[in-house]
C-alpha cells in the first residue's frame, strides 16, 4: 500500500510538470488533482496549493510603460479547517496621482464536474489604508474536496512595486513558480530569504526584447525562473520567533536604479552617506534632535548638576520616563513634534526618545539616535539602506567607556535595558557629526525566576502548609512589575491561585519593596493546600508552583530559528518536612540533561535528608537567545522533559 501511495504522489508531481510544460489552462483540472485526499508530506494540512504561477514583465499599453503582474493558483480543500482559503484579497497600491488596477479577475469553485463561478457583482473593493486597497471575493459552494481556482492581472505604474514572490505560505504548496522578464533599464537588488532551497533557479538574457514608441533604442531583458516543489507550510503560531519576514522562503526585489529611454537616470537605492545628509535636514527627526535650548529652559536645573555622569544620566532617564505617557505609537517617519509632546506630557516613541537624546546632550553626555526594526518588523538589511526596515527609535549613549541603549517609553524598564519588542539584534546609530554605523543589541543576561519553598504536612487538618519566596530579576522583574501595576492585590493573588491547584490558597502576601528594585522584585507568600491528605499512601507532586504546564513547541518540524530574545533561568527548590509515622516509599527519577554546547541545562532531583526532610531541586536554563532550526528537536524534547518533571513527578510516602 505504501508503494502505491508513493507512486501516486510521483505521478501527481509528474503530471503537474507535464501541465507546466504544456501550459495549464484555466478552468480545467486532472484526475490526480481531483483524487487527492491527503497531502502525504503534511497529513495535517487542511488545504494545499496544487499549483501556483506568477509572472512579472513590462509592457507598453496606450503609449505608457506598465509593470504587469499575472497570477494563477489552484487550492485543494482537504479539511473543513481549510475553508478560510475561500476568502481572497488582492491588494493594490495607489497614491494621490496614480493607482494600480486589478484586471481580468476569474474564479471558479470545482466540485467534481460542477463548476461554480464567482460573478463580477460578487467582487468588490475595500480601502485598507491611505495607500492600499484590496479587491475581495469569496468562493461559493466550498466543501471538503473542492478545488478553488483563480487568476488575475495587476497593471501598475509603480516600477518599485516589483515585489517578488512568496514561495511559502500558511498552507503547503506542491508546485510554485515565479517568472520575471526585466529590461536592462530597470536595475533591481534581489534577496532570497528562508532556509528552503530552490528546485529551479534559471537566468538568461533575451536580446532587444523591449522598446518604447518613437524610440529606436531596444533594451535587453533578463529572464528569470524560480521554482519550488513540495513546499512546507510556514507555521507562525508557535512561540519564540522573530518576524516571519526573516524566515519565510520568498524572493524580494528592490528597485535600485531606472535609466529612461530618453536619457534620464534616477537612483532609488541610496548610500548611508546620502541617508545621513537627509536626516540632518529632516524636519521630523533631524531638526527635532536640535531642541536643546527648549528643554534646558523647561526642565529642573538639578538634572544637569553633579559630577557623577552615570547618576546624572539615570536621573534624566527617570525624569523622561515619569514625565511622559506613551501613546502606544512608534511614530518614526512623520508628524514628530517633541515640543508639543513635552508640553502635553504625551507622545509617541520617537518623540519621547528624541526628548531623552536632547536632554542627555544638554548634560554634555554624548548621545545619538539609533534606528531599529522591532521584533515583529524584521531584521534590517545591511547591504544597502532600506528605510522601510526601520520602525522604531531608541537611544544610544556612552558613559565612562560603556555603551548603553535606552528607551524611555516604558516606566518599568530599568536604565540600560530595552523593552522586549526592541530585542532585534542590531540597529543603525545615526551619528550626525561623524557617520552612521551598525551597533549590536545585547539583552540583559541576568533573567531569573527563583522560588524557595518550605512546607509541612498537617495531619490533623489534612492540608499542606508552607511559605514560598520568589525573586524575579531582569526581564522577569519587568513583567512582574507590569502584572502588579495592572491589577489590584486581590486580583493578582486570585490569578496565582487559579493558575495552580484547585485547593491552593494564599493566606498572606508581602511585596518586599525594601529589598526590590527595577531589576529585581522579591515577594513572600504563605499558602495552604486543603483537602490533600487521604487514607493510605500519600502521593505528592513537589511542584506547588510551576513555571509552565505545557510544552510551547508542538510542531513536528520547524524551518526557522527559535528566538527567546534573552537568556532565561527558572530555579525551584522545596524543603518538605515528613510527618511523624510516615517514611519515603519512592521518589521521582532524577533528570540531568544538557543542550548541545551547554546552551541549556535541565536538572531535577529529590533527596532525603536524614529521616524527616525531603529536598527537591529543579533548575532549567536557556543559555542562548537563539537556536537554529536544526536544534528544534533538541529544544522540543528539552521542554517536554521539563514539563514532565513538573507535572508527572510524584513523591510517595507510606505509613511506618
Amino acid at each position: 500500500m505504501r508503494n502505491i501511495v508513493v507512486l501516486l504522489v510521483l505521478s501527481f508531481c509528474t503530471s503537474l510538470l507535464a501541465q507546466k510544460e504544456a501550459g495549464i489552462q484555466f478552468g480545467s483540472y486532472n484526475q490526480y488533482e481531483e483524487g487527492l485526499k491527503v497531502f502525504q508530506q503534511d497529513t495535517t494540512a487542511a488545504a494545499v496549493y496544487l499549483y501556483e504561477y506568477g509572472d512579472n514583465y513590462f509592457e507598453v499599453r496606450n503609449n505608457r510603460v506598465w509593470l504587469i503582474t499575472k497570477y494563477h493558483a489552484r487550492i485543494k480543500i482537504l479539511k473543513k479547517e481549510g475553508f478560510d482559503q475561500a476568502s481572497v484579497a488582492i491588494p493594490y497600491y495607489h497614491n494621490d496621482r496614480n493607482t494600480e488596477k486589478v484586471l481580468h479577475v476569474k474564479a471558479i469553485t470545482h466540485n467534481n464536474e460542477l463548476k461554480t463561478r464567482v460573478e463580477k457583482e460578487s467582487i468588490f473593493d475595500v480601502k485598507d489604508s491611505n495607500r492600499w486597497s484590496s479587491k475581495k471575493f469569496t468562493f461559493p459552494k466550498v466543501s471538503i474536496g473542492s478545488i478553488l481556482e483563480y487568476a488575475y492581472e495587476i497593471q501598475s505604474p509603480f516600477y518599485y512595486n516589483l515585489n517578488g514572490w512568496n514561495f511559502q505560505s500558511n498552507i503547503p504548496k506542491i508546485y510554485t513558480e515565479y517568472n520575471a522578464r526585466i529590461p536592462g533599464n530597470w536595475l533591481y537588488n534581489r534577496t532570497l530569504t528562508g532556509e528552503l532551497k530552490l528546485d529551479i533557479n534559471q537566468s538568461s538574457v533575451t536580446r532587444n526584447c523591449f522598446s518604447v514608441p518613437d524610440q529606436d533604442i531596444h533594451a535587453d531583458c533578463e529572464d528569470l525562473t524560480y521554482i519550488m516543489k513540495n513546499v512546507p507550510a510556514f507555521n507562525d503560531s508557535e512561540e519564540f520567533m522573530l518576524s516571519s519576514k526573516n524566515y519565510k522562503s520568498r524572493l524580494e526585489f528592490e528597485l535600485a536604479e531606472y535609466n529612461s529611454f530618453y536619457g534620464a537616470k534616477e537612483k532609488y537605492t541610496k548610500s548611508w552617506n546620502d541617508v545621513d545628509k537627509e536626516f540632518r535636514l529632516d524636519k521630523d527627526i533631524g531638526r527635532q534632535l536640535r531642541k536643546k535650548n527648549f528643554f534646558e529652559k523647561n526642565v529642573p536645573d538639578s538634572l544637569f548638576i553633579g559630577s557623577d555622569i552615570l547618576t546624572k544620566a539615570k536621573n534624566i532617564y527617570s525624569f523622561v520616563q515619569n514625565h511622559f505617557v506613551w501613546n502606544g505609537e512608534y511614530g518614526v517617519w512623520k508628524d514628530n513634534k517633541v515640543k508639543d509632546a513635552f508640553d502635553n506630557r504625551n507622545g509617541n516613541a520617537a518623540e519621547i526618545n528624541i526628548t531623552l537624546i536632547n536632554l542627555l546632550n544638554s548634560a554634555d553626555i554624548k548621545t545619538d539616535m539609533m534606528l531599529i526594526g522591532t521584533r515583529q518588523r524584521g531584521l534590517p538589511k545591511k547591504n544597502n539602506p532600506v528605510m522601510a526596515d526601520f520602525n522604531y527609535i531608541i537611544v544610544k549613549t556612552k558613559i565612562n567607556g560603556q555603551d548603553y541603549l535606552l528607551d524611555a517609553t516604558d516606566k518599568t524598564t530599568p536604565f540600560g535595558m530595552l523593552p522586549y519588542r526592541c530585542l532585534n539584534y542590531y540597529g543603525r546609530v545615526m551619528d550626525f557629526k561623524a557617520k552612521s554605523y551598525w551597533h549590536e543589541i545585547n539583552a540583559e543576561k541576568d533573567n531569573k525566576v527563583i522560588i524557595r519553598t518550605s512546607a509541612l504536612l498537617d495531619m490533623e487538618s489534612g492540608s499542606i502548609k508552607g511559605v514560598f519566596n520568589t525573586i524575579n530579576s531582569g526581564y522577569y522583574a519587568i513583567n512582574k512589575r507590569k502584572s502588579l501595576a495592572n491589577v489590584s492585590n486581590q486580583e493578582y493573588l486570585e490569578k496565582i491561585e487559579n493558575d495552580y491547584l484547585s485547593d491552593f490558597f494564599i493566606t498572606s502576601y508581602e511585596l518586599k519593596e525594601s529589598l526590590s528594585n527595577k531589576k529585581k522584585v522579591i515577594e513572600k507568600f504563605n499558602f495552604e493546600i486543603e483537602n490533600f491528605l487521604q487514607d493510605g499512601d500519600i502521593y505528592l507532586n513537589p511542584f506547588f508552583i510551576k513555571f509552565f504546564n505545557n510544552n510551547p513547541f508542538t510542531s513536528a518540524k520547524r524551518n526557522y530559528p527559535i528566538d527567546f530574545g534573552y537568556i532565561r533561568n527558572n530555579n525551584y527548590s522545596l524543603s518538605l518536612k515528613i510527618p511523624e509515622g510516615y517514611r519515603v516509599k519512592s521518589l521521582p527519577e532524577a533528570k540531568n540533561l544538557a543542550l548541545p554546547e551547554n546552551s541549556g541545562l535541565l536538572r531535577f532531583e529529590c533527596k532525603e535528608q536524614g529521616d524527616k526532610v525531603l529536598n527537591v531541586y529543579f533548575d532549567f536554563k536557556i543559555n542562548a537567545t537563539q537556536y537554529n532550526s536544526e536544534a528544534y528537536e533538541f529544544i522540543k524534547l528539552f521542554f517536554e522533559e521539563a514539563v514532565l518533571a513538573q507535572t508527572k513527578s510524584y513523591i510517595v510516602l507510606e505509613k511506618v
